[in-house]
C-alpha cells in the first residue's frame, strides 16, 4: 500500500474521533456540573532512512538525516476542570462548589463516587440524595417538619423547626479533592470514580485547605463554550477534508502510474 494512503487513513480516524468528543461536549452544554473533554494527539513512529548525525562521508555528518512519519493517533482525552458559570435558583437544596472539590456520594455497590452536580433532593427517609437517589456523604437527614433550610459556605446544614427558637444543625457536607482530578474516571450520570492516576481522595471542610466553598441556591453549569466547540468543529471538518483530498490525490497518482507504465 502507498504510505500516503495509510497516513491519511490515520488522519481521518483521528479527526473522526475528535469530532465525537466535540459532539459529546455540545450535547452536554446544559448538563449541570459537566466538564468538557479535550483531545491529545501524538504522531506515530518514524521510518529512519538516514540517522541524524550519521556520517555522510569520511569527514562530514548529516545535519538532519531522513525521517518519514507514519501518521497520527489520539493519545488520550482529558477532562478540563475549569469552573462553569453559576446559575441562581430558588431551590434550597441546590448547591454549587465555588472553587476546588467534589461532593461525595455512595453508589449502589457501596463504593464512593464524586460529583460537581449539586442538584440535590430528599428521599422518603429525608436523606439528602442526588437525582439518581445516591446518598450524599456524610448522611444528612432532614426532618419532615422543617420550615427553613440553610447551608453555610463551609457546608453546615441548619434548619428551623416549629417550637425551637435556635436553628438546629443537622450535619456538615464535606468536600473531597484529588491531586490529579483529570485522572478521575468519568462513569456517566455526573459521577467520577477514583483511579490510580487521580490519587487518593482527600476529605476536608469546605473553604479550608484549598477546597472551595459551598454556595446554596446556586448550580454550576457546564463549562462547555459553544463558540469554542463550533470553531473546533470547523477546524476538524477542514482537517478531515484535507486528509480525504490526500487520499484522492494519491489515488490519481497511482492511476496515472498504472496507465502510463
Amino acid at each position: 500500500m502507498n504510505p500516503a494512503l495509510w497516513i491519511s487513513k490515520t488522519g481521518l480516524a483521528a479527526q473522526d474521533r475528535q469530532m465525537s468528543i466535540i459532539s459529546n461536549n455540545l450535547a452536554n452544554v446544559n448538563t449541570i456540573g459537566f466538564k468538557r473533554d479535550r483531545v491529545s494527539f501524538e504522531d506515530l513512529f518514524y521510518h529512519i532512512e538516514k540517522q541524524p548525525g550519521a556520517l555522510s562521508d569520511q569527514q562530514n555528518t548529516l545535519p538532519s538525516g531522513m525521517q518519514v512519519g507514519s501518521g497520527v493517533r489520539i493519545a488520550g482525552t482529558q477532562k478540563v476542570f475549569t469552573p462553569g458559570s453559576y446559575q441562581t435558583t430558588s431551590q434550597a437544596l441546590d448547591m454549587a462548589i465555588v472553587g476546588n472539590g467534589f461532593f461525595q456520594v455512595t453508589l449502589p455497590d457501596g463504593s464512593a463516587g464524586y460529583t460537581r452536580n449539586g442538584q440535590f433532593h430528599l428521599n422518603t427517609d429525608g436523606s439528602l440524595v442526588t437525582a439518581a437517589g445516591q446518598p450524599v456523604e456524610p448522611n444528612i437527614v432532614v426532618p419532615a417538619d422543617v420550615t427553613n433550610l440553610t447551608v453555610s459556605e463551609d457546608g453546615r446544614v441548619m434548619v428551623s423547626v416549629p417550637g425551637s427558637v435556635e436553628p438546629l444543625e443537622l450535619g456538615q457536607i464535606s468536600l473531597v479533592s484529588f491531586v490529579n482530578p483529570a485522572g478521575l474516571q468519568a462513569k456517566g450520570g455526573n459521577i467520577y470514580l477514583q483511579t490510580a492516576a487521580s490519587g487518593d481522595p482527600v476529605e476536608g471542610v469546605a473553604g479550608e485547605e484549598g477546597l472551595g466553598s459551598v454556595k446554596q441556591y446556586t448550580l454550576e453549569t457546564s463549562n462547555v463554550t459553544v463558540v469554542e466547540e463550533l470553531v473546533n468543529m470547523i477546524s476538524v471538518q477542514r482537517a478531515y477534508e484535507m486528509n480525504s483530498k490526500v487520499i484522492s490525490a494519491t489515488d490519481e497518482m497511482l492511476q496515472f502510474a498504472n496507465q502510463t507504465l
